[in-house]
């Protein structure tokens, strides 16, 4: 599924029957990737603790290693990070988006054109 959004695209690639990556799990990898915990990465997006894990489980079962790897206890109370696999999926990802952005850049452009000075109130689509 690709979606416009302020001139770039919105990706959302089917992983499996399990379940898909898109915008937002990206941005959780990164979080993770960047604050070294769940707690830490889930407060950064303004989002529950409940919803990161929920999330960051469905993507391990996704794939066939984890994307994160959690350490538990010890003096620094453990932590999170990003498996090898976590990382070959956020490359791989913005790779594709990347490629994806390029090949319709000339459309993007055109509908940017086609944009009303102010958006009217309208609810978001089921598929956002």
């Amino acid at each position: 599924m690709i979606h416009k959004d302020d001139g770039r695209l919105k990706l959302q690639i089917r992983v499996c029957t399990k379940g898909a990556i898109g915008p937002g799990k990206v941005a959780l990898l990164e979080a993770v990737d960047r604050c070294g915990s769940i707690t830490a990465a889930a407060k950064d997006l303004d989002m529950s603790y409940r919803r990161a894990w929920l999330l960051l489980d469905a993507m391990n079962r996704a794939f066939c290693e984890p994307v994160i790897d959690t350490s538990f206890g010890g003096k620094r109370g453990g932590g999170t990070k990003l498996s090898a696999t976590g990382r070959t999926v956020l490359d791989i990802y913005r790779r594709i988006q990347v490629k994806a952005e390029a090949a319709v850049a000339d459309e993007l452009a055109e509908i940017a054109g086609l944009e009303a000075n102010e958006a009217p109130d309208v609810p978001p689509s089921p598929e956002s």
